[in-house]
Formats: C-alpha cells, structure tokens, sequence
C-alpha cells in the first residue's frame, strides 16, 4: 500500500529521475553504431564494400564475410527491420567523419553584432578613429550597433544624434547598410548598421588574402639568397682578371 499523498506516478517519476541523474554521473548512453560482436540480431540487410546490396544474410554469415575482407560489420541503420549493416573500415571511416565536422566548423560563419558607442560632440579625430574600427567590423561581414550617448543637456538635443549617425551610415554606405533605422532608447540612440558582404565571402577572402601574404614572404626569402650571392661571383671574376694578368 503507497505512503498517504504518494501515487504510483510519484514514483514513475522519481524513477525517470533517477535514471537522468545516473546518465548526468557518466553513465550516458553510447551515440556511435553497433560493430562487429556488439551486434544482437540473428539477420542483417547487409551492404558491401562497395555499396552494393549483397541482402538478407544471418548474422554469422555477416561476420564472416567481414572478417574475410579484412573489414568491419557496421550497423548502419538499426530501426530497419532486419537492420541494415555494412563492410567498411570503421576506424577510416571515423576519422573521415571527425575530418569533415572539423571542416564544416571551419566553415561555420557566425554573426557577430560588434557595439560602437560615440558622443554627439565627438572631436574629428575620435570620429576617424571609430570610423576605422566600424569599417574593419564591416568588412569582416558583422552586423555593428552604433550608439550615441546623450549626457545633461545634450538630452534636449536628439537631432545631432540622428545627423552623427547619418553621417557615419553615408562614410560607410560601400561596405554596410542601415539595417535598423536610429531610434531613440532612453538616454541613448542606436542604429544597426549590415554588411553588404556575407561572413562566409569575408572569411574566404581573409584567408585568400593570408595565402597571398604567405606565398609573398616565401617568394622573397628564396631571392634573398640569389641576391646574396651575386657579389661572390662579382669577386670571383675580378680575381680571375688580375690572375690573367699577372
């Protein structure tokens, strides 16, 4: 008989509980497939090496032919009925597999949305300096968060902001965009600049433009040398003109 105010579901959950508590110890449950002995099914729908479908085959018969082929019996597919398995290498295949999410981050752009924060009577040279940082964000293809920051009296002014900020957007109109139009958010007014380029275009032509300066520094280390010779020979030609005349 349950304990007065306990129900049966009490204890389903106390059990679901405990279970996600072991998994969070370390007793999580493996993601990778089923290979070779590890595989409990007396058929599988077997592939070959090559991709070719050899079918129905038992179990036994499945590791046979992998064991013949010097290879491993991959699950593949376990929620088919029977399963499906194939004859690869599994330890080639992983570390294709770990080769390729490495790539695909590589290649994984992100958005950054950089901030920008300015005063309405910013001085020209504080303005040429923010300018530079907002134009490099840009090329880099992230989004920019300018912000003007409004103090005592300047409050009252809210128009110097707004002409700041469209000024700053026409200095920069080759590279970015007015993505969210100036709005004021209390004691500051913000506007969101974009990148005509994409981040993936401006990562490619960052490292396009790395390679170029490496194959540069390379190709002038090589010269180096041919230069440094030339005297030598320079010196050795006079030495053989005074021998002839001597």
């Amino acid at each position: 008989m349950l304990p007065l105010g306990w129900s049966r579901q009490f204890y389903r959950d106390v059990s679901v509980r405990q279970a996600v508590a072991w998994c969070y110890r370390g007793g999580s449950i493996s993601a990778e497939p089923r290979i070779n002995e590890r595989i409990r099914v007396p058929e599988v729908r077997l592939v070959g090496p090559s991709g070719e479908q050899v079918g129905i085959v038992p179990l036994a018969k499945a590791l046979e032919l992998a064991q013949e082929y010097d290879l491993d019996l991959v699950e593949v597919a376990a929620n088919a009925r029977p399963p499906v398995c194939k004859l690869m290498d599994y330890g080639k295949f992983k570390y294709e597999s770990a080769m390729k999410a490495r790539e695909a981050r590589k290649n994984q752009a992100h958005t950054v949305i950089k901030e920008m924060k300015l005063r309405p009577k910013i001085d020209p040279h504080d303005y040429d300096t923010k300018k530079g940082h907002v134009v490099r964000f840009l090329k880099q293809g992230d989004k920019v968060k300018i912000t003007i920051m409004f103090r005592g009296r300047e409050q009252s002014r809210p128009e110097l902001g707004y002409r700041l900020l469209q000024r700053l957007a026409e200095d920069v109109q080759e590279l970015g965009f007015i993505e969210s139009n100036p709005k004021q958010d209390g004691r500051n007014m913000i506007m969101v600049l974009g990148p005509h380029k994409k981040k993936t275009e401006a990562m490619a032509e960052a490292r396009e433009a790395q390679a170029a300066r490496k194959a540069e520094r390379q190709g002038g280390s090589s010269e180096a040398p041919a230069a440094a010779d030339a005297p030598v020979e320079e010196a050795s030609a006079d030495t053989s003109a005074e021998n002839a005349e001597a």
